[in-house]
C-alpha cells in the first residue's frame, strides 16, 4: 500500500525533504472542490489530504476571489433525463393494412416522483409530446 507521501507525490505534489509540501493549482483546486461537496467539512478534507484546515481554508478564500480556477462539476439538481423518441412503429409486411394501433395495445405509463400517468395506447404522438413538454416545465 502506498504512503501518503507517495499519493501525493503521484498528483504531481512536491515534498521538500524538510517535509513542506508543494501544491499543483489543480491538485488544489480539486481539494476546494471537496469541501464544497454536501456533508463535507473543512476539517475532514483536510485530515484527509495532511493539510491544516487553515491552509484549505486559504485555498477556498483564493477560489472565491477568483485566484484558483475550481474543476467544473456538474450540478446534481435532483433531475434524470432520459431521451424520448417518438416515432411511428413499424408494421410487418404481412400486417400493413392494419391500423397502427392494433400493433400495440399495451397502455403508456409516465411515472414521475409519486405520480403516475397511464395512457391509453392509442394516444395520439403531437398529444404524447405536449404531456412530456409540460413535465418537464414543472421542475
Amino acid at each position: 500500500m502506498a504512503t501518503t507521501d507517495e499519493f501525493l507525490r503521484d498528483y504531481g505534489v512536491d515534498i521538500r525533504t524538510n517535509g513542506q509540501r508543494r501544491w499543483p493549482d489543480e491538485m488544489k483546486a480539486r481539494i476546494v472542490a471537496e469541501t464544497l461537496e454536501p456533508g463535507a467539512t473543512v476539517n475532514e478534507v483536510a485530515r484527509r489530504y495532511g493539510l491544516r484546515a487553515n491552509h484549505l481554508s486559504e485555498w477556498r478564500g483564493r477560489a472565491r476571489r477568483g485566484e484558483l480556477v475550481l474543476p467544473a462539476v456538474p450540478e446534481d439538481d435532483g433531475l434524470c433525463f432520459a431521451p424520448v423518441i417518438v416515432s411511428s412503429p413499424r408494421v410487418p409486411s404481412s400486417q400493413e393494412d392494419l391500423p397502427i394501433q392494433s400493433v400495440s395495445s399495451k397502455p403508456i405509463e409516465i411515472v414521475t416522483g409519486a405520480v403516475t400517468i397511464r395512457l391509453d395506447a392509442g394516444i395520439g404522438t403531437d398529444r404524447l409530446v405536449e404531456i412530456v413538454r409540460a413535465l418537464g416545465t414543472r421542475a
